[in-house]
């Protein structure tokens, strides 16, 4: 009986993978966590729009340098981005992947969790790392990060770069100051793309602090630039997001 009862208390004690501590300390990935091996599992490389807002995005990534992707959570906006990127990469038309957000807690604190701060930020960039999973398998994308053809980073390690012969995401843009923004715009090179995607109404920054809707209103007059707003109707996810989201 009391073998049985340290069972049910060792089970009670789950600790969700990005959070847990492993054997091999700081040789911890994201990747490596998946239950079973899922993100080794067969993947489809190509993707196909679920909605007319997600075709236009696909379309403007496809077209222009530089394409903002605004709109709700749910709406598929990274993941569509990372998977361009992951084609692109496919294809040989770039020769690395940025990928990069800003580092804002979401009203929490990683100062607690151990390691450095590639490790501290490991969890925080998991979103980015699932995305990457499902695109092209775990063991593939880990190699890339090994060797540099992967890189993901925040905001504000960008500075100062010139990002050439590169696809780069910017994610969770509402966290971005006006200036936070400016500056990672500017770091667009030669034969690059950037997309930038946010939900303005999500953002976790003080009010009026966040750069995203002035930057993309001012962008939006420029014919070389995209600038695609995905609705409430572009939800993939349950039918109750998009319900929740219109009376929130």
């Amino acid at each position: 009986m009391a073998k049985k009862i340290r069972k049910n208390r060792k089970d009670n004690n789950i600790v969700h993978p990005s959070f847990e501590a492993h054997e091999g300390g700081a040789d911890w990935h994201p990747l490596d966590s998946e239950i079973n091996g899922r993100r080794d599992q067969k993947y489809v490389k190509n993707i196909k729009p679920r909605s007319d807002g997600q075709a236009d995005l696909m379309s403007a990534i496809d077209t222009h340098s530089l394409t903002m992707a605004i709109g709700p959570a749910g709406t598929g906006k990274t993941y569509i981005a990372i998977a361009k990127a992951a084609e692109a990469l496919d294809k040989g038309q770039i020769e690395r992947i940025i990928l990069s957000r800003p580092a804002m807690e979401a009203g929490e604190s990683l100062g607690y969790l151990p390691g450095d701060m590639a490790e501290k930020m490991a969890p925080y960039l998991r979103p980015l790392y699932d995305c990457l999973g499902d695109r092209m398998g775990g063991k593939k994308v880990r190699q890339y990060i090994e060797d540099g053809t992967i890189e993901i980073a925040p905001i504000g390690f960008m500075r100062g770069r010139t990002l050439n012969n590169s696809f780069v995401v910017i994610d969770e843009a509402q966290n971005c100051t006006y200036g936070q923004l400016k500056m990672i715009l500017s770091r667009l090179g030669w034969h690059s793309t950037m997309v930038v995607t946010g939900d303005p109404k999500q953002s976790d920054l003080l009010d009026g602090m966040s750069g995203l809707d002035d930057i993309s209103s001012r962008l939006e007059a420029l014919p070389n630039i995209a600038v695609c707003r995905l609705s409430n109707g572009d939800i993939v996810r349950h039918p109750l997001v998009a319900e929740m989201l219109d009376v929130l």
